[in-house]
């Protein structure tokens, strides 16, 4: 089941297009990781996908109505702050607003789906502590529990690993591969190709505001592509667990 098509999405800064027409989809049980170096439009594309930016062309997501889009994607932005000193419980809860009327309790269904995320993030047991007393590699899982409690068939997320350490990046990425081995799908930027390649099952390469190459990891990530949009001289290592990215220098 297709659960985002994009066709010719066009976002622009000024005159200049910082994504220029791209197309592709997204089905259920993908886990697909967006790459490129920075500048390259992937921040733009997400938004311009969930129309929160100007954009010509079509994203079957921005053509929804508001409240339809949030029931079928969860959104996770590259800036991740907690301004306000709730309980981690409370902010994990915003992710069930969509579902509720306006000044309604949560349910237990709604109350469920907020205990899983938080199991899930591995974050039960602070659920009564207050979020904005946390580390920033604390907070940004708080706010990746609260896209899972929203519980949505796709979840996008830009830059969901920055700032986290390494057992965290490879956890919230098992979580990321584990939601579309339940038939749900992922659309998440990254920046470590090797960790990209270990849990996505399909790769998007931007270059310039240009989808470049979309597919299997082992097929997208080759010397020469790396050279040529990361600039970047790099070994690539087959393993069992996909390709093994090692970089050696740069070609700037």
């Amino acid at each position: 089941m297709t659960l985002l098509t994009v066709q010719n999405l066009t976002v622009k800064r000024g005159e200049c297009p910082v994504v220029d027409h791209a197309s592709f989809t997204i089905s259920a049980g993908e886990c697909v990781g967006l790459i490129g170096p920075n500048g390259a439009g992937k921040t733009s594309l997400l938004r311009g996908v969930l129309g929160l930016l100007p954009h010509e062309g079509h994203s079957s997501l921005a053509a929804m109505a508001p409240r339809q889009r949030a029931a079928q994607a969860a959104w996770l932005p590259q800036k991740r702050e907690i301004a306000w000193p709730m309980t981690v419980e409370r902010v994990v809860a915003l992710g069930r607003l969509p579902y509720l009327a306006r000044g309604a309790r949560l349910t237990p269904a709604d109350q469920s789906a907020v205990d899983a995320a938080l199991t899930r993030m591995g974050l039960a047991g602070y659920r009564d502590r207050l979020a904005t007393a946390l580390s920033g590699g604390e907070q940004a899982r708080v706010l990746i529990a609260r896209t899972l409690a929203q519980d949505t068939p796709l979840l996008l997320a830009d830059e969901p690993i920055a700032g986290l350490d390494p057992a965290a990046q490879i956890a919230t990425l098992q979580v990321f591969e584990s939601l579309a081995q339940e038939g749900r799908a992922v659309l998440t930027s990254l920046h470590d190709l090797s960790l990209a390649a270990r849990y996505c099952t399909r790769l998007v390469m931007m270059s310039a505001g240009r989808i470049v190459a979309d597919g299997p990891p082992e097929d997208i990530l080759t010397a020469q592509r790396l050279e040529e949009v990361f600039h970047l001289r790099a070994e690539i290592i087959p393993t069992a667990h996909g390709p093994l990215v090692q970089p050696h220098g740069v070609t700037l």
